[in-house]
């Protein structure tokens, strides 16, 4: 099924992202994350793609299909392009046609020093090529706060346009922790003529490795609320836990409450436990919201 029907019946359409056990694990090791993950209903199961290239790429796919043949729920395989050659992308998407995925998450990827190859520059590069090989959706990735090599919002906004334009079906953003943001970007890419359905992506804050490697994501603010709850509870793991469900549930519920918000794509981190608390707290909303309640 592709992805762009889901956002034609639901009003909210809600999601969760996971990435492949390292090449040196037993891919079965996640069978537990996704029995639970499954579930908990998600419309579909975003699968991360190694941005290094190599055998952990295989293992993305094997995943993706794992999702969908034995789980049977919709993946959104993600394919990134900075790092590769064109023969490895046409590889790529002949391993996806043949396990039945009909959708992909075009990125550019982050660059590798040493490992960047000149085939593809730009995700738009990458949209068109797998544009001409094959009948997928398509979907990218977009910055409320602006993606950080962009010179201005302006022009990452008007990229964003040029990689619709180019057959994008829908858009999942990066993380952010103040939905003003989101609001904020919202209004700016209706204005410019983006009209593809947008979920804003959330994750929660429930380690402290996780606060670190945020904290050191210079693009992603860090608002007080949240500056707060991390100096409280930081050096207490179970109450870094819970309160950064909590966080993310009022995130959520905000969202929710707003018609610019046309899903909600959770990035669980292969945690089954923060992915059902928080679809236990946020369930009803949807579902209510999807049902016109």
């Amino acid at each position: 099924m592709k992805i762009s029907e889901l956002f034609k019946t639901k009003k909210v359409v809600y999601s969760f992202e996971i990435f492949p056990p390292k090449v040196e694990s037993n891919i079965s090791g996640i069978y537990d994350t996704l029995d639970n993950l499954s579930d908990l209903k998600p419309d579909y199961i975003s699968v991360t793609y190694s941005a290094g290239g190599g055998s952990n790429n295989a293992r993305s796919i094997e995943l993706a299909s794992l999702v969908k043949n034995k789980y049977h729920v919709e993946p959104l395989a993600h394919v990134t392009c900075i790092n590769s050659t064109k023969q490895k992308v046409i590889d790529t998407i002949e391993a996806l046609k043949k396990e039945g995925i009909e959708n992909i998450l075009a990125l550019r990827g982050d660059r590798i020093p040493g490992s960047v190859c000149n085939d593809f520059k730009y995700a738009s590069d990458l949209i068109s090529f797998i544009k001409e090989r094959g009948d997928f959706d398509i979907a990218g990735a977009c910055y409320p706060e602006t993606h950080p090599e962009a010179i201005s919002s302006e022009v990452d906004i008007e990229n964003l346009k040029r990689k619709v334009d180019l057959g994008l079906t829908h858009l999942n953003t990066q993380l952010f922790y103040d939905n003003d943001d989101f609001y904020r970007f919202i209004d700016k890419v209706r204005g410019a003529g983006i009209n593809v359905p947008i979920q804003a992506g959330i994750m929660p804050l429930v380690k402290k490795s996780n606060v670190d490697r945020t904290i050191q994501m210079a693009a992603t603010k860090i608002p007080a609320k949240l500056s707060r709850m991390i100096a409280k509870f930081n050096d207490d793991p179970t109450a870094l836990m819970e309160a950064g469900i909590l966080y993310a549930t009022d995130q959520i519920a905000d969202l929710l409450s707003s018609s610019a918000c046309q899903g909600i794509h959770v990035y669980v981190m292969n945690n089954a436990y923060v992915a059902k608390k928080i679809t236990q707290n946020v369930s009803s909303l949807i579902d209510g919201i999807n049902n016109g309640d």
